[in-house]
Parts: structure tokens; C-alpha cells; sequence
């Protein structure tokens, strides 16, 4: 019997025969426009409040400028950014025409159920529990544990980007939730 692959079978309007061998059969547990960490984006596509990745950190761009062509290479984009999750500051200089890796950031709000050990207790709006993110160090965590203390209701807003997740900021939950 011959065997042929399936653009030569469609090609020529051969018969196809598949083999039912599960072991060929590939099996995506997520395929979804997140599935990626990080995505390219070319230099000079890149806008200020955008995201990019700076020395494996994502980061939000703050300032960027042009500079024209010279004699000989390409323009050049400067880049200054921060950090999204520890507000440090980045620079990168990069040719307009190459492509930088674009963080892919998720913003989702959950309610505050309670502070644990040093982790926050969440809900999402579909009931989901969420319990593996710290409470923040600094003035963002203690303003959240010292409002969740006197009883109020919180949301809080976790900021997720190549595979770190944050609690960056949080509100008083809206009353008749």
C-alpha cells in the first residue's frame, strides 16, 4: 500500500487514508489569544502607555523618541520604560525595523474574601476563588489590610503579565453587590 500526505492526496484527488492511532492526535489544553507570553511588535509600531519587554521584564513605555537615519543603518527608536509589577525604571535603544516582544497584560478585579498568611483571598465576578497572590509590600498593601480590618468590602485589581501576577491597586467594592 502507499502512503502519501494529505496536500499530495488533495493534490492529485487520491484517496486519503488517516491512521486512527491515538497517539497522533494532538491535544491543545488552551488555545486562546493569550496563549503566548509575549507577542512581536515592530519598534516603530510601538506607542507611548503601550507595553514592552525590557531585560525580560514587562514594562510600560513612558517616553519614546526617534532618531533620524544616518549615513548608513536604520533609525533608531529610544525607549524609557517602567516596570509594571516593581515600578523600576528601563532603557533600550533599538533599530525602528526589528521587533521587540510586546507583553501580553491581563487587568481582572475580584472581591477581597480575606487576608491569610500574607495572601489575599479572592473571588472573580463568576465565583471563581483565587488565593495565590501575596498582599502587596509598601503603602498599597497596607492601605488594602488596613481597610479590609475596619470591615470594608474590596476590589482588587491583579495585573498578570509573563507568568507574575500583582495586586497593583483596589477600590471599596460598590454597595449593593
Amino acid at each position: 500500500m502507499r502512503t502519501t500526505t494529505r496536500a499530495a492526496a488533495l493534490g492529485r484527488g487520491l484517496p486519503q487514508r488517516w491512521s486512527d492511532d491515538e497517539s497522533q492526535n494532538i491535544n491543545f489544553e488552551t488555545a486562546h489569544a493569550g496563549a503566548s507570553l509575549t507577542y512581536p511588535q515592530q519598534c516603530s509600531a510601538l506607542r507611548k502607555n503601550g507595553h514592552v519587554v525590557i531585560k525580560g521584564r514587562p514594562c510600560k513605555i513612558i517616553d519614546m523618541s526617534t532618531s533620524k537615519t544616518g549615513k548608513h543603518g536604520h533609525a533608531k527608536v529610544h525607549l524609557v520604560a517602567t516596570d509594571i509589577f516593581t515600578n523600576r525604571k528601563y532603557e533600550d535603544i533599538s533599530p525602528s525595523t526589528h521587533n521587540m516582544d510586546v507583553p501580553n497584560v491581563t487587568r481582572r478585579e475580584y472581591q477581597l474574601i480575606n487576608i491569610d498568611d500574607g495572601y489575599l483571598n479572592l473571588m472573580s465576578n463568576d465565583g471563581n476563588s483565587k488565593d495565590d497572590v501575596k498582599v502587596p509590600e509598601g503603602e498599597i498593601g497596607d492601605q488594602i489590610s488596613a481597610e479590609f480590618d475596619e470591615g470594608k468590602d474590596l476590589m482588587v485589581t491583579i495585573v498578570s503579565a509573563m507568568n507574575e501576577e500583582h495586586a497593583l491597586s483596589f477600590k471599596e467594592a460598590p454597595q449593593g453587590k
